[in-house]
């Protein structure tokens, strides 16, 4: 419990710093860095997977890959609004 606990407070402070950046610039970056994060830990689960649990988990790890889709492109105003939603989302999660 406690490494997830962390995890998500790792989580909340990348969102957080897309939030508090100024630069629309840096804020881009900084989303499009998460896509990429997003992305390569994605391709590691898969590699990972033996070919039953690929097959079980196809539509989970679409469904992934869609969603990281769907980022791309955000503008600054974008992602501080899609980052916030996040957080709000974390901190609902901590409180059940």
């Amino acid at each position: 419990m406690n490494n997830s606990i962390k995890t998500d407070d790792i989580i909340f402070n990348f969102f957080k710093q897309i939030c508090d950046e100024k630069d629309d610039k840096k804020c881009v970056e900084l989303g499009n860095n998460w896509i990429n994060a997003m992305e390569t830990n994605l391709d590691n689960m898969e590699k990972n997977l033996d070919e039953a649990n690929k097959i079980k988990h196809k539509e989970d790890i679409k469904s992934n890959r869609d969603h990281l889709n769907s980022l791309k492109g955000k503008n600054a105003s974008e992602w501080r609004e899609y980052a916030t939603k996040c957080m709000v989302e974390i901190m609902d999660n901590k409180t059940q």
